[in-house]
């Protein structure tokens, strides 16, 4: 196997608060899909921020270097970046509604992405299709506001794959979303991966999905990955505690004996009284 894609080895901070990530260590290899996983405040969301060249907007900072196919992002210029974001790098932010523009139609916003980096118009049908949203002119004259949270997180996935980047980075991209439509977003991400071959750094809090989508999982526990495995080994065989902790916390559904049949009879004893 050659050069990973992406190859992080960072430290981060914001001012008063110096310490967010330490010493980072993280690779996502081209067509693989990692989970990168850690609870509320762990220091998820600054790694994608790093990587995007966009943390100094939050007051942060970042040392470091950050390689992507070979090249240092930390040492590129603001044009330069802009060339990467959207064109090689894609982003699924997590708030589908909030994330787009209100007072643009969809088309609009599919075409602004596309004159950022190319000329002409895109063709929207195949890249629509590609994740189950409508592909007729009716659908692209909608505003945001005219989608539900689901139909958003599509377009918003749409957003990120139109120029075909290796690379997407998921940022909590499920969080806001039930259940249904959190496994249909899960199946789309296995399917882009599948028939494009594209990267994906999956960041989430949630192990059932990271379980169920990625091929690796790093365990991010105060500012340092912990545990960096295949998904099968830190599941079946955690090495670090906070691993363990994080396993152990997944809700479990009760045995029918525990939970439905308890209550049944509780009912129907009520009911003979």
């Amino acid at each position: 196997m050659g050069a990973p894609l992406l190859r992080l080895r960072i430290s981060a901070g914001y001012a008063g608060k110096p310490c967010v990530l330490r010493d980072v260590a993280l690779d996502v290899n081209a067509g693989e899909i990692v989970g990168l996983v850690g609870r509320s405040g762990e220091g998820k969301s600054t790694v994608a921020l790093a990587i995007l060249g966009l943390l100094d907007l939050r007051g942060g900072q970042c040392a470091g270097e950050i390689l992507f196919d070979g090249r240092n992002l930390l040492k590129l210029g603001r044009r330069e970046l802009r060339r990467v974001r959207g064109n090689l790098i894609g982003l699924v932010p997590q708030s589908p509604l909030a994330s787009l523009n209100p007072s643009l139609r969809l088309g609009s916003q599919l075409d602004e992405a596309w004159r950022a980096h190319k000329q002409g118009k895109p063709d929207p049908k195949p890249l629509l299709e590609s994740v189950s949203l409508p592909s007729d002119a009716a659908f692209l004259r909608q505003y945001p506001r005219n989608l539900s949270v689901g139909l958003a997180q599509r377009f918003l996935i749409a957003l990120a794959i139109l120029l075909r980047p290796p690379l997407i980075l998921a940022d909590e991209c499920t969080s806001a979303l039930d259940t249904i439509t959190q496994a249909e977003i899960l199946r789309l991400f296995a399917k882009l991966n599948r028939q494009f071959g594209t990267a994906i750094l999956y960041i989430s809090h949630d192990l059932a999905s990271v379980a169920s989508l990625c091929h690796r999982v790093a365990i991010l526990h105060d500012g340092a990955v912990v545990e960096n495995a295949p998904v099968e080994q830190v599941f079946s065989a955690p090495a670090h505690e906070y691993t363990r902790q994080l396993i152990d916390a997944i809700p479990k559904i009760p045995a029918p004996s525990d939970g439905l049949l308890t209550l049944r009879r509780e009912l129907e004893n009520a009911g003979q009284r």
